[in-house]
């Protein structure tokens, strides 16, 4: 109770103007979650950027930069930045969408820079639903459609950042998984083929069902990546590291004999000592047409207005 109290007194004094929110001259869309832990933040922001640019927009990405050692934030990303400096996720984002990525706690001074060094018309923030000093246009909700909210208690007792009843104040919420409820959108996340960090090979998840492998994920829900695959029927040994794990040579250690599976989000720390028998399995969220329609009408009302 402490917890959400703390939390709902900050957010009472932005409101009220004792604490300075800050107005960007584009539309600023907010990819959060009340839970800790990993619901499907950065895929669902993967697609809206891919989605914006289809759509005839510039998108930018600002992000934490979380597990980033750089002394001086914010900083400008590119697929070439060092994911040790920047984090991972911020890295991943970079290379995946081709779109201006900024990296930094403080997401006004993130997006400032990220206006000053593109010309993005429209920003999305991997996070920051609780960084009340940014104002947005459009909030989302990812919720963890097997964990959902746990046992609904706030920090530390639980795992939630602010009170369930802020999901009815957002603009979408998204179920990632299964038990989707009224008024969510449901995404789900494919992830069928592994690409070879050396060659750049592709092939389908399939063809390593009667492999010897081991399987590494460093991130906040890893049974989502294992369950990948369970689908495609792959038998082998799960290692689990702690989110945004600074991987070394010797946490790869399995032996040729073993092909070795991996996150796209962990691939960005290990390509520098990637071996052969070495693949990561790219992820690609889907959601329903009816959210995307929706979505974009309630990003082109935010140009109008």
């Amino acid at each position: 109770m402490i917890f959400n109290d703390i939390v709902r007194l900050r957010r009472y004094f932005y409101r009220i103007g004792l604490l300075k929110v800050h107005k960007l001259p584009v539309p600023v869309v907010i990819v959060g979650n009340i839970t800790v832990g990993g619901t499907g933040k950065t895929p669902l922001t993967i697609f809206l950027a891919e989605l914006l640019k289809q759509s005839g927009y510039k998108p930018g990405i600002i992000c934490r930069g979380y597990g980033g050692q750089a002394e001086d934030w914010p900083q400008l990303v590119n697929i070439d930045s060092d994911p040790r400096q920047i984090g991972d996720e911020a890295l991943l984002m970079a290379r995946r969408t081709d779109c201006p990525v900024v990296a930094g706690p403080k997401r006004v001074a993130a997006a400032r820079l990220m206006l000053e060094q593109s010309d993005c018309n429209v920003i999305i923030s991997d996070d920051g639903l609780q960084h009340y000093s940014l104002d947005r246009d459009i909030e989302i909700i990812v919720i963890d459609g097997e964990r959902r909210f746990g046992n609904g208690y706030s920090l530390p007792s639980g795992p939630l950042r602010e009170s369930i009843s802020r999901i009815s104040e957002v603009d979408f919420l998204v179920c990632n998984g299964t038990n989707v409820e009224e008024n969510e959108y449901s995404m789900t996340v494919d992830g069928s083929e592994a690409i070879n960090l050396l060659t750049g090979e592709k092939k389908p998840l399939s063809f390593f069902k009667k492999k010897s492998c081991q399987a590494i994920a460093g991130m906040g829900n890893p049974q989502r990546f294992f369950a990948l695959l369970d689908d495609a029927e792959i038998s082998y040994d799960a290692h689990i590291f702690p989110d945004h794990h600074d991987y070394q040579e010797t946490d790869l250690q399995f032996g040729m004999e073993y092909e070795v599976f991996m996150t796209e989000k962990d691939m960005v720390k290990c390509y520098s000592f990637a071996k052969k028998n070495h693949w990561f399995v790219p992820v690609h969220a889907k959601l329903p047409g009816v959210f995307t329609e929706r979505f974009l009408e309630k990003l082109e009302e935010s140009n109008n207005g």
